[in-house]
């Protein structure tokens, strides 16, 4: 009993509250991009991921567990991707670029404003106790993993958003067998992702774009302090 006790107590439990409070924010952050891009397909004229029962807020519906797993732990990840059919669209590779960008800067948005609530909230629920930090470290993490988002899937490596964009430039032919082949990226960046080859880099700009933006929080903070008195 005294080795379990031993074990126990020299648990890093930060670690583990790190995880536990990331799954949240995660859900929301994965949701709403995919929601983005199945709501900009069908305002395009693809109504795929309407008729699939994509154009929900039901994280459970965008769930894929590799993705959710690796960006609790690593904040780069990804969901099941909504269902799209380019021929569907009046200009089809156009329209795709644009259903591709729309999960991007829907994070982007998310970002901008969880980062605003947390400069906002920041007094009254440090004053809150324990479960205020929780939720204000729920706040932070959810700008964070969204900015994260955002930057993993501009990257123009397929299947990833930034890649739609790419090849929409590119001559018919060459853009139809990028796009054949577009499953067999994920397991590339998986294996990148993993090893830190690419996961180093994506926090140095996730960071950087993260610090470019704390200007919103100190706004918030500051609007708070002055409706407060």
């Amino acid at each position: 009993m005294s080795a379990l006790s031993n074990i126990w107590n020299g648990l890093d439990w930060s670690v583990l509250t790190g995880i536990a409070l990331s799954i949240v924010p995660s859900l929301i952050c994965i949701t709403l991009h995919e929601l983005s891009h199945g709501y900009v397909a069908y305002r395009l004229g693809d109504t795929t991921a309407k008729d699939a029962g994509r154009l929900t807020l039901n994280p459970i519906r965008h769930i894929d567990p590799m993705g959710l797993l690796m960006m609790v732990a690593f904040k780069f990840g990804w969901a099941k991707p909504v269902p799209v059919n380019m021929y569907r669209f009046r200009h089809p590779r156009r329209d795709m670029a644009l259903t591709a960008l729309a999960g991007p800067v829907s994070n982007l948005i998310i970002g901008a404003v969880f980062l605003f609530l947390y400069g906002f909230l920041y007094t009254p629920l440090v004053r809150s106790g324990t479960v205020g930090d929780w939720f204000l470290q729920m706040i932070y993490l959810t700008a964070y993993i969204s900015l994260a988002l955002m930057i993993f899937n501009i990257l123009p490596i397929s299947p990833l958003d930034g890649s739609k964009v790419l090849y929409s430039f590119l001559p018919d032919r060459e853009y139809m067998t990028l796009m054949r082949y577009e499953r067999y990226g994920m397991i590339l960046l998986l294996v990148l992702v993993a090893t830190r080859v690419l996961g180093s880099p994506l926090s140095t700009a996730t960071g950087w774009v993260f610090d470019k933006l704390f200007f919103l929080a100190e706004g918030g903070f500051t609007l708070y302090r002055k409706l407060a008195g």
